[in-house]
């Protein structure tokens, strides 16, 4: 199996089964860093830690994941993208395996942080999409396999928490090592050759990072904002679990079940990148910041049902959120890629670090809120850092050509 790279003209697509096996691809991979957010309970109970010190496995996983975006995402412009995927994913493997088989609490932490610079081999797997993809359909392209991406983040929470419930956390990470076996011998035999189209050294490379920031206000607006998002979106699926078994009596098998309900939104990236390529990802990333705000605020209503709706309409709210969170990073994603080309890599990266220090934030302070205020607290910072990332939207009205 060969992809027709570099070749596609504007009258063709990329063929669904190429795009799908990306999409798996990248959803394998990007799990990596999510299956220990429905396990802060088992950790913290396995290594004996307070629950705020489990949560530090989580941000280290997020900050690990935002190094490897911004030192090592960026090689993708200088080096053979396949190569560079394949080498990730090995090395991802055996960091996985290390953390199955932590023995001590700091060394779990480091083998986290491990597994999160490695499993940005999903972002190398999406760039991968729009180096083969024609123009006009690169933000469906996108969609397509970045629905793959988030089905991931969410249903690794769904494989986590029952296997983690009934046989133990070492086993999620062991399941999830062959799982990356798998896939480092598809890609072998499925990618093409992707040979960099640049000559610069990575010296240079990192050193361009600077003044691609200072050139494009597209690009600033985009990032901080999707940073904005993401610490809503941490700070909820770190406490999720904790929420639930204190006020369900509810294990995490449970909890990592509602990322079945955030997988409805994932279903949306195809549409919502379609119609980032027709109608802008401006307009549509008013709408989708919107809903994440009024999903959050929703959530504060939750006492005031009885206890059979609570959880229902906790249901709902997540699918809602999930949906305009996923519709944000699309649309954000399109509007990035569309500004040089040829530095895809460096713009991924700059887009993926500031979006994973906001997830790192979000772990961190959804934590202590938690801990220290309780989940109305979670469900404030919630609601204003998605309220300052559309604030940032609302300044920028500067229409986006698609390159």
């Amino acid at each position: 199996m060969t992809f027709k790279a570099y070749t596609l003209t504007k009258q063709q697509t990329l063929p669904l089964k190429q795009l799908f096996g990306l999409s798996v691809g990248a959803g394998f991979s990007v799990s990596a860093m999510y299956y220990n957010q429905p396990i802060i309970g088992l950790l913290s109970h396995a290594f004996q830690v307070k629950v705020s010190e489990a949560g530090l496995v989580a941000m280290l996983t997020q900050i690990g994941y935002a190094l490897g975006i911004f030192f090592l995402v960026p090689l993708g412009d200088m080096v053979n993208r396949k190569k560079l995927i394949i080498s990730k994913l090995v090395l991802l493997c055996g960091a996985l395996w290390l953390c199955s088989l932590s023995s001590t609490f700091p060394i779990l932490l480091i083998t986290s942080l491990c597994v999160g610079i490695l499993a940005t081999s999903a972002q190398d797997i999406v760039l991968a999409s729009t180096v083969i993809s024609p123009p006009n359909q690169r933000g469906k392209s996108v969609g397509i396999v970045m629905t793959g991406l988030l089905s991931g983040i969410l249903l690794s929470r769904v494989f986590s928490g029952i296997i983690g419930q009934f046989w133990g956390w070492e086993i999620i990470f062991q399941l999830a090592a062959s799982i990356i076996m798998v896939l480092i011998i598809y890609f072998w035999f499925s990618l093409p050759t992707m040979p960099s189209q640049n000559t610069l050294t990575y010296k240079q490379i990192m050193a361009s990072l600077k003044p691609l920031w200072q050139q494009f206000p597209q690009l600033r607006q985009s990032v901080i904002a999707q940073c904005f998002v993401s610490i809503a979106f941490s700070a909820f699926w770190t406490t999720l679990a904790l929420f639930l078994s204190h006020n369900y009596g509810l294990g995490s098998a449970t909890a990592g079940a509602f990322g079945l309900a955030g997988a409805a939104g994932a279903i949306s990236a195809p549409l919502i990148g379609g119609l980032s390529d027709r109608i802008g990802a401006h307009k549509i990333l008013l709408v989708s910041i919107s809903i994440v705000i009024l999903s959050f605020i929703a959530m504060l209503f939750i006492p005031l049902f009885t206890i059979h709706l609570q959880i229902g309409w906790l249901v709902l709210c997540v699918i809602l959120f999930d949906f305009g969170i996923n519709a944000t990073l699309v649309s954000h994603q399109t509007i990035v890629y569309s500004l040089k080309p040829e530095a895809r890599g460096r713009l991924n990266s700059i887009l993926f670090t500031f979006m994973f220090i906001g997830m790192a934030i979000g772990s961190a302070a959804g934590g202590y809120l938690y801990q220290h205020v309780g989940w109305n607290g979670v469900l404030v910072l919630a609601i204003v850092a998605p309220l300052i990332a559309l604030m940032i939207r609302m300044k920028s009205t500067t229409p986006i050509a698609l390159a």
